[in-house]
């Protein structure tokens, strides 16, 4: 444990973590973390005296930190789509109110209902017919 703390590994790659300290002390790390809880907690409590964050606790603090700005693109995506679907929906009441009137004033015979000029392969420009421009 002194020499994983202490920068100075022999036989690990001198992380802050038990499997490092397993290889150190030359022990599967099953036997530590099962058979010596408490070296486990003292290892951990050890390197936080000194100043030291475990590699565990970094890479949890990282993805803590990663899931959090992920949440908030998240939160800002989803207000961006109750946005949308309010417009949508107000463009689709339009639509349909102005659907009823047309087809209320065709029933009645007291409108005129043009069609429209197909657009022709490609063009999505609708062209206005002469009696209207």
């Amino acid at each position: 444990m002194n020499r994983v703390l202490g920068d100075t590994p022999e036989h690990s790659n001198g992380a802050l973590t038990i499997v490092a300290l397993a290889a150190e002390a030359q022990v599967p790390r099953n036997a530590l973390t099962q058979r010596h809880p408490d070296l486990t907690n003292d290892f951990y409590d050890q390197a936080r005296a000194r100043g030291k964050t475990p590699d565990s606790e970094q890479r949890l603090r990282r993805q803590v930190r990663r899931l959090k700005e992920l949440r908030a693109a998240d939160a800002e995506e989803i207000a961006r789509l109750k946005t949308d679907v309010e417009a949508l929906v107000g463009v689709l009441h339009q639509t349909v109110t102005e659907n009823r009137l047309m087809r209320q004033k065709l029933s009645e015979g007291s409108g005129v209902v043009r069609v429209l000029p197909q657009p022709r392969n490609g063009d999505t420009t609708h062209p206005v017919p002469p009696d209207l421009a």
